[in-house]
């Protein structure tokens, strides 16, 4: 009898060191070159995924004689959130401050985002977002189609 007790209290011991042994906290150690690596790719327009193009120079083209089409391009977003009034509060704070780019509201359930610019390079659009991180609190830089002339 002692001895199935011993053994049920070596097993009762064991499981409860098991279920011990999945908690616990997670310290994620990063290099702090990563950042800078990453913010060197960012602005050369390197990424690994992709293949490398060939630029030829911006284009100078004339919005008045131009064509306006959607390309693949870059948006830096400046506000996401769930009310609406604040969404188009940022965009024309944005507005007054920023005429001569282009602002777009969206809704993605449940959340409404500001995002601006129409940037053919992550390098263009990732210089204004450093310039807009003074201004706005959370400042992300997407790829979606945007408006160019051609």
């Amino acid at each position: 009898m002692l001895h199935k007790g011993l053994i049920i209290g070596f097993v009762l011991i064991g499981l409860t060191q098991l279920s011990k042994a999945q908690s616990g906290i997670v310290e994620v150690e990063k290099d702090s070159l990563i950042n800078l690596l990453q913010e060197f790719r960012a602005e050369n327009g390197i990424n690994p995924s992709t293949s490398r193009m060939i630029s030829l120079g911006s284009k100078v083209v004339d919005k008045k004689s131009g064509k306006r089409v959607k390309v693949r391009g870059f948006r830096v977003q400046i506000f996401s959130g769930s009310s609406r009034s604040d969404a188009y509060a940022v965009q024309s704070r944005f507005q007054t401050s920023y005429k001569d780019i282009g602002s777009y509201v969206s809704y993605d359930e449940p959340n409404y985002r500001v995002k601006v610019g129409d940037f053919r390079s992550r390098s263009e659009a990732t210089s204004f977002m450093r310039e807009l991180r003074s201004q706005y609190s959370n400042v992300f830089v997407f790829t979606e189609d945007v408006w160019a002339y051609e």
